[in-house]
């Protein structure tokens, strides 16, 4: 006669009682959860949030939606080599700004796509500036050696471009900036750039 379910998980919680009091769990064994646990919960939040080391608070997910239609806040960022780039003065150009970092997966699958959208409208006025929140130069630089990007990279270390001007609070995210400095458009997370879409959106401002 097969034993009742009820009668198989009562004798599972007798078991895991009696577990308990013959083997009680160390303090070292609790310390080694918590551990394991805040770990866990730390390179979740990575994957979703920008880090608040800028400010107590990280951006709010609707600041960024107030951007559209708004003058492209002004910056300036050396790029890897030390050289300053100041986004004002690519007035005239239509640029896509960019947000992203070494250690972002998603980030790492755009860039082909990124790559071979600027191969494509690069002579047609299209500049792509890709803004890294990594700490060091160095670290972009062994990545692109292993995964060659094709525009220029900006440093934002302090992560003050991308989250106090641009509320970025994911990665990666991009913004679209018209011939006049204005924001048209903002792509939230991973996109192929190579999307017909995405392409004649972008080629609608040239």
């Amino acid at each position: 006669m097969r034993e009742s379910s009820e009668n198989v998980k009562r004798r599972r919680q007798q078991k895991a009682s009696l577990r308990q009091v013959l083997f009680p769990p160390t303090a070292e064994a609790e310390k080694t959860d918590r551990w394991l646990l805040a770990v866990f919960v730390l390179l979740a939040a990575c994957c979703w949030l920008l880090p608040a080391s800028v400010s107590a608070e990280g951006p709010s997910p609707f600041a960024v939606d107030k951007l559209p239609g708004n003058p492209a806040p002004d910056f300036t960022l050396k790029d890897v080599n030390g050289n300053s780039v100041t986004l004002s003065s690519l007035k005239g150009k239509i640029v896509l700004l960019k947000f992203w970092a070494t250690w972002c997966p998603p980030c790492r699958e755009e860039i082909p796509s990124v790559n071979s959208l600027d191969k494509l409208l690069k002579n047609r006025g299209l500049v792509i500036l890709s803004v890294s929140v990594d700490n060091s130069a160095s670290k972009i630089k062994d990545f692109v050696r292993k995964h060659p990007i094709n525009n220029t990279i900006l440093i934002d270390d302090t992560m003050k471009v991308a989250k106090s001007l641009y509320k970025a609070f994911k990665l990666p995210m991009s913004f679209l900036i018209d011939k006049k400095g204005v924001i048209v458009k903002e792509y939230i997370y991973v996109h192929d750039w190579t999307d017909p879409e995405i392409v004649k959106e972008i080629e609608s401002y040239l």
